[in-house]
């Protein structure tokens, strides 16, 4: 018996020192990262033509015979994931005081001589209540920039489009469209 008992705790203890099972562990991770894009067309906040104004001040008759030039930095700022153009017109065909009128096309918008970050065409736009492309095949980007001249030419202010007009603030909104292509 004492043999059977020296047998079974040499078994037992073999089996539970002897025995070296080495079990596999992970040593890697695999994890799926997904990116989800959507197209993007956005002026963004920061740019000058939301909400903001242009003022032009007729106050002595030299600004009457003379071009006026008001130059906006970040006019408008776009984001897009595509290539796009800008748009941009008039809310009606007037500046309006009342029932006083003067026409839109009294004023011209281009960009400025440093236009900023965006690219593409730029056009000079005489204002009409009509979408006329101020800038063409602009390169996608983050954050573009664009700074504006609002320009009304001497030839424009000293005629009867603007001489004549009853004193006063004449106002229109100009809207600007950015789509993508």
């Amino acid at each position: 018996m004492k043999k059977l008992i020296a047998i079974a705790t040499l078994t037992i203890g073999a089996t539970l020192l002897g025995t070296n099972n080495v079990h596999a562990q992970n040593t890697t991770a695999t994890t799926t990262v997904n990116i989800t894009l959507n197209d993007v067309i956005s002026i963004d906040a920061g740019s000058t033509a939301i909400g903001n104004t242009v003022d032009f001040n007729y106050v002595t008759a030299a600004d009457y015979n003379s071009d006026q030039t008001i130059n906006k930095a970040n006019s408008l700022k776009v984001t897009s994931t595509k290539n796009f153009n800008v748009k941009v017109k008039a809310g009606g065909p007037n500046f309006l005081n009342g029932t006083n009128l003067i026409p839109v096309n009294v004023l011209t918008i281009k960009a400025a001589s440093a236009s900023g970050t965006m690219g593409g065409t730029k056009n000079t736009v005489v204002l009409s209540a009509t979408d006329q492309n101020l800038v063409t095949n602009s390169p996608l980007g983050s954050a573009l920039t664009l700074n504006l001249d609002y320009t009304i030419p001497a030839v424009r202010s000293s005629s009867s489009d603007i001489l004549g007009k009853p004193a006063g603030t004449y106002t229109q909104t100009v809207t600007y469209t950015a789509t993508a292509l």
